[in-house]
């Protein structure tokens, strides 16, 4: 016997679906551009602490980080290859949370650790379903 599922599917042009998925691109590169922002700002702070850190090449890392966070933010606000920079995004932030906020009996450090974790968890799910219609990527299929 087939039985049929009540459940209906996922409407992929759903205005709640799409303004979601708009949202949480937006929430998302907000604390990149912020951050990417204020490394422009203070650039002998962020290389002092990077190389407080015991990296080489400190002023290398603090224009890749630049970079990452500038660019990565702007694709992710507009949807552009919105999949490849959250990928980055996702890598950038597992490193800068084991990098930078490895002491975790720091409480401090350990929030800083976790807030990285789930900042990775919201990038993959934009990795795993796409930018949404509200979207450059999203544009051309219509």
């Amino acid at each position: 016997m087939t039985t049929t599922s009540t459940m209906a599917k996922p409407n992929r042009a759903s205005t709640p679906s799409n303004a979601a998925a708009l949202a949480g691109r937006l929430l998302l590169a907000v604390i990149f551009l912020a951050s990417g922002a204020g490394k422009i700002a203070a650039p002998a702070m962020t290389i002092g602490y990077i190389q407080s850190v015991g990296l080489p090449f400190a002023e290398v890392g603090y224009f890749l980080a630049i970079l990452v966070e500038v660019i990565g933010g702007l694709a992710l606000i507009i949807g552009f290859h919105t999949r490849w920079a959250a990928l980055a995004l996702a890598i950038f932030t597992i490193v800068a949370a084991v990098l930078f906020h490895n002491n975790l009996a720091d409480q401090n450090q350990m929030i800083h650790f976790m807030k990285n974790l789930a900042i990775t968890g919201g990038l993959l799910q934009v990795i795993a379903f796409g930018a949404g219609r509200v979207s450059i990527d999203e544009r051309g299929r219509a």
